[in-house]
């Protein structure tokens, strides 16, 4: 390394480099979102012929076209809500698990590596936004106690 970008290196302060990890991260779940919203789910809940050629291949029909849909939509939604953001990530890392089981046994493995590739994102998301588990099971029993009173 240069002595140039040593110094630069070595005077970001832990404040600056955490204000800038925060951004990156925030924009990765930006992006995800947008993709499972408008990429992924948008062509299931709209009958896209492609999508609807897709499910009648694995033999789920439309009724598992439009719940997939629903599943990607709500997860991009709660990727952009900060108490869900990481259970959003892991259940979104679920569903990418079961497409790639669909894409080997249905489809030959043809785009295989596409849900692999979302799990990474989406793991990082779950792992960096954990803390946010506590305040959302906090609010869920705070709920639980209202509805037994």
């Amino acid at each position: 390394m240069s002595e140039t970008a040593a110094r630069v290196a070595s005077s970001a302060s832990p404040t600056a480099r955490g204000r800038f990890a925060r951004i990156a991260l925030r924009s990765v779940q930006v992006l995800l979102a947008l993709f499972y919203a408008i990429a992924s789910a948008l062509p299931k809940l709209i009958a896209h012929p492609s999508a609807v050629e897709s499910f009648d291949k694995m033999g789920w029909g439309s009724a598992g076209m439009y719940a997939i849909g629903v599943l990607e939509l709500a997860g991009a939604v709660a990727l952009l809500v900060p108490v869900l953001q990481s259970v959003a990530a892991m259940a979104l890392s679920a569903l990418m698990v079961g497409a790639f089981i669909v894409q080997l046994t249905a489809f030959d493995g043809q785009n295989a590596a596409t849900p692999l590739i979302l799990i990474v994102p989406l793991a990082l998301i779950a792992w960096a936004r954990r803390a946010h588990n506590k305040d959302l099971l906090r609010l869920l029993r705070r709920a639980g106690r209202g509805r037994q009173a």
